[in-house]
């Protein structure tokens, strides 16, 4: 998340639930996936670093994972709260982690295959 940054990983809580949009098919590519791609829900613990190699080592946090299953966002955006009537639906995903509505977060979980407990 926010490529290892701390700061967003500290606005998380376990318990919370998150959804992952991947805008493009890998880091740097130019071709486009503009899907939800991950659903889960944040385990106990704080966040750490790990050792990715090379020098990188971004901070981390533990996830149960509940579906990898692709979802494309474009058969959503009238229906999800955050894009419904914008034009520019893109431009708040570009920041990263946002709060979301239960509401959307159970049309996108819908989406992936997944059933949240509510």
């Amino acid at each position: 998340m926010s490529h290892g940054k701390l700061a967003p990983l500290k606005r998380i809580a376990p318990g919370d639930r998150i959804a992952v949009y991947s805008p493009t098919s890998a880091l740097g590519s130019k071709e486009k996936c503009q899907a939800f791609t991950l659903l889960g829900i944040v385990r106990q613990g704080e966040p750490y670093q790990f050792d990715m190699g090379g020098g990188f080592t971004p901070y981390r946090r533990d996830v149960e994972w509940l579906s990898r299953k692709t979802a494309p966002i474009a058969p959503l955006l009238e229906t999800l709260e955050f894009t419904a009537g914008k034009r520019n639906w893109g431009y708040q995903l570009r920041f990263g982690l946002f709060a979301v509505s239960a509401h959307d977060m159970k049309l996108i979980a819908k989406a992936m295959g997944a059933a949240l407990a509510d």
